[in-house]
């Protein structure tokens, strides 16, 4: 297996990380990324056997496993109920139980609500040059998801402010002072969460924490814990993958004079520069896959960057093209972690853009974007644009 470094916070590959994507997948389906110590899926095929394979899981078997800090351990307490992190059964419970709140139906009748919302923010645009990520792009995936949850929309602030604190946690080259700051976030959010689940239990609403209360499976429901941990989950994860991608395909579409967007083009834009870029899993017992072995406890980094644009997968893999076939992307992962989120990220992403290029036609980039030093995630620092 090929050796390949290559710094996830350098500069050139911050803003444009698929040359080595290329570089990496010319030499196999897995490679070694010197600067993770770890052993990458880097082909769309290989990404997505790692992704669904039952034998690789979201934890670390037990005897693998490090101490967790003393001063990260409020961090980890909630992590330790999210069904992002556990494998079966425990992922099977959960996942069931958010399901039973979290329906199809549920999701498509926020789309007047995502509309309005759309309509309500473009009439606040300010003149000349503006952020659309801040006006915007933030905007929009937030209150959502506090109108979906129950909680005040009025918060969206500290909503916000907790979100990217503890995302950061996850980003390459954290920081104590990263990890201090999630920890606090981490304490707010429990903290606010609670008091809201607590109310609801006394004063029941249409809304998901009710819906996350009553929800049960056989003879089992979610302890408040749990619940704490799958709204903050909820919030954290759509919403961070949602601003980026909004800012990243209004990018790529006004780079290419397009302004418009359908399914089709909302599905190219997460294949050709999706919000999240790795994603691990751990192998749960010795198991061979493309020609090597791992062992119990070994580590395999997901590149879904890479994937997305395997030629072997999408021809012309480069090029932006809504009409393209192919299998699906992987943005969303796959398997049984396929993102419980991804239909209302579509939703949002898809009438976000129709009602953002119906109002402002001429809409244009007024200077170039770069993205943030934010890796596994990609997104931009701001999009400067001109109605």
């Amino acid at each position: 297996m090929k050796h390949l470094s290559q710094s996830p916070t350098d500069p050139a590959f911050v803003q444009n990380p698929y040359p080595f994507y290329d570089a990496a997948r010319a030499t196999g389906d897995l490679f070694y990324w010197d600067e993770y110590d770890a052993i990458c899926a880097v082909s769309h095929a290989a990404v997505s056997t790692c992704l669904k394979d039952k034998r690789l899981g979201r934890e670390v078997p037990q005897e693998f496993r490090t101490p967790i800090p003393d001063h990260l351990a409020p961090f980890y307490a909630v992590e330790a109920h999210s069904m992002l992190e556990v494998n079966p059964p425990r992922h099977t419970r959960l996942r069931g139980l958010v399901l039973r709140a979290f329906t199809s139906r549920r999701i498509s009748a926020l789309e007047p609500e995502i509309r309005s919302l759309s309509h309500d923010l473009i009439d606040q645009f300010p003149t000349g040059e503006f952020d659309l990520l801040a006006a915007y792009a933030r905007t929009v995936p937030v209150i959502i998801i506090a109108r979906l949850l129950g909680v005040p929309e009025d918060r969206a602030d500290d909503l916000l402010a907790w979100s990217n604190a503890m995302v950061s946690m996850y980003v390459t080259g954290r920081t104590r002072a990263i990890e201090d700051r999630a920890v606090k976030a981490t304490e707010d959010f429990v903290a606010f969460m609670r008091a809201h689940i607590d109310d609801r239990r006394h004063a029941p609403a249409d809304d998901l924490i009710t819906q996350l209360i009553a929800a049960e499976e056989d003879g089992q429901k979610l302890s408040t814990d749990e619940m704490i941990t799958t709204c903050i989950l909820l919030l954290n994860a759509g919403h961070e993958a949602t601003v980026h991608t909004l800012g990243n395909t209004v990018k790529t579409l006004l780079e290419r004079d397009i302004r418009h967007a359908d399914e089709a083009t909302v599905e190219e834009a997460l294949r050709f520069d999706p919000p999240l870029h790795l994603f691990e899993r751990w192998a749960t017992e010795d198991v061979t896959l493309f020609g090597h072995t791992f062992k119990r406890g070994d580590k395999v980094n997901c590149l879904l960057g890479a994937a997305n644009r395997d030629p072997a997968a999408y021809p012309d893999p480069h090029t932006f093209d809504p009409t393209r076939k192919g299998p699906v992307n992987v943005a969303f992962g796959g398997g049984i972690h396929f993102c419980v989120g991804a239909p209302l990220a579509r939703l949002e992403l898809r009438v976000a853009l129709q009602v953002l290029f119906e109002r402002c036609p001429t809409l244009t980039l007024a200077s170039p974007p770069t993205y943030a030093d934010v890796f596994h995630f990609h997104g931009l620092t701001d999009l400067k644009v001109r109605v």
